[in-house]
């Protein structure tokens, strides 16, 4: 699911934040292991913010990566037929450019 009032492209691949594609979740995930990793996910970035030295954060850095890497959301790919990642990229300069053209201006503004 995206966050909240955010755009999210008609496949279902990406949502629109800050005027960037991010990859959704894997939809395919069973529930427990989708649960299981945005705990690990959420418990790492409370970590990361109490992190007292660098080693300490680079550490719960790494259990995100992990946690997004388990959701799908960073890594290989999820779905099928080949499209290529287009996570990070503005909208206007994706594949889903016509879309995102065709959305009204306050959902645009919501992305």
């Amino acid at each position: 699911m995206p966050p909240r009032d955010h755009p999210q492209t008609p496949d279902g691949r990406y949502f629109v934040s800050r005027g960037k594609l991010w990859r959704m979740t894997d939809p395919a995930l069973p529930d427990d292991v989708r649960r299981a990793a945005i705990k690990q996910m959420m418990r790492a970035r409370l970590d990361l913010r109490r992190a007292g030295d660098d080693a300490a954060a680079q550490d719960a850095r790494a259990r995100v990566d992990a946690a997004k890497v388990a959701l799908g959301e960073r890594g290989p790919i999820w779905w099928d037929g080949g499209a290529a990642d287009e996570s990070g990229t503005a909208p206007e300069a994706s594949s889903y450019a016509a879309w995102w053209a065709a959305l009204d201006p306050e959902s645009r503004a919501k992305g």
